[in-house]
């Protein structure tokens, strides 16, 4: 989706949610939470997309394996998605975290709720399948059954024993909207896991909708201080695009770049117009120069595992200070 369309979708559906609250006194910052100086510039590398298709798959297990990329999110809609999951029952120390998804946007390849169509109807289309773009989505979905929805995802992943990290949004559905975004908030407290947000200065510049961000602080939800959006304009410009954004980090933030993993193969090809690039982005995370070169700028790579474990490790200090009676 378009940065113009996102723009136009956020600031329609806005002004419903209340847009700040106040939260007084100095506080450590999120670098400084996890044990770090608080001018490191930490980098969360997380793969997209992982269980879409077998291509997806065979590229972020390159990535994970090369140490190019520290976390993925995975897609519980998918037929892949099992290929993904028996792949992290043997090796569990990678971490993954739940793409959520409510859209379905490529042409001959789809995928529907896990809830069943009859189940959640207004997320469908006539055929079974989720719409192709956040409009359609918000235009007949109804907020029960995309909460419903989003939580047969979250338990399709657990029940393949996966130790998720964090949840995001495929294509921004559940936070483009604020009632999708409550819910998708309430996700994160409930089953105690961060979520993946744009920065409050970004919300602010972008949409004037920075106050989004309060209601995961009310809740005690951690999100990285940034997320870089984007992939470079073409195959040859992948090197010096993401060497760019990445030497200009900023120090004392935690911030989250993805990429969407692919292999040089017909099926992600058949798939979709942008699987040169993909796979180019794979190829370059996945390179031990690149590995040696982010650590050269002095930028420390981790995933999501240690912003899940202060979140809970939060919660558990609050309930150790004021137990219920």
């Amino acid at each position: 989706m378009s940065k113009n369309l996102a723009r136009s979708v956020v600031c329609f559906v806005i002004g419903v949610l209340p847009m700040s609250l106040s939260f007084g006194g100095e506080r450590q910052s999120l670098v400084e939470r996890l044990g770090y100086d608080k001018d490191a510039r930490l980098l969360i590398v997380n793969a997209d997309d992982f269980g879409m298709c077998h291509s997806a798959n065979m590229g972020t297990f390159k990535a994970f394996e090369s140490g190019g990329v520290t976390s993925a999110t995975i897609m519980a809609t998918c037929p892949w998605f099992l290929e993904a999951a028996q792949w992290l029952e043997k090796n569990p120390q990678y971490d993954v975290g739940l793409h959520t998804v409510l859209t379905s946007e490529w042409r001959t390849y789809k995928w529907g709720p896990v809830a069943g169509a009859g189940t959640v109807p207004s997320l469908c289309t006539p055929m079974g399948y989720f719409p192709a773009g956040v409009v359609e989505l918000y235009l007949r979905g109804k907020p029960d059954e995309v909460e419903q929805e989003l939580r047969a995802q979250i338990a399709r992943a657990l029940n393949a024993n996966i130790d998720l990290t964090h949840l995001d949004s495929h294509m921004g559905a559940a936070q483009l909207h604020p009632v999708y975004l409550s819910i998708f908030a309430k996700l994160g407290s409930e089953f105690q896991l961060p979520c993946r947000m744009p920065s409050r200065e970004t919300l602010d510049r972008e949409y004037g909708a920075g106050g989004l961000l309060d209601q995961f602080e009310e809740l005690g939800v951690i999100c990285p201080n940034e997320l870089l959006q984007g992939s470079a304009p073409n195959v040859s410009e992948v090197e010096s695009f993401w060497k760019s954004r990445l030497s200009q980090l900023q120090p004392g933030y935690v911030t989250e770049v993805f990429i969407h993993c692919a292999d040089d193969s017909p099926e992600m090809k058949a798939v979709t117009g942008s699987q040169a690039l993909r796979f180019a982005e794979t190829e370059f995370f996945s390179d031990p120069e690149t590995v040696q070169w982010i650590q050269d700028q002095g930028i420390i790579v981790i995933s999501y595992r240690p912003l899940r474990d202060l979140q809970r490790g939060a919660r558990q200090e609050a309930y150790d200070r004021h137990p219920p009676k």
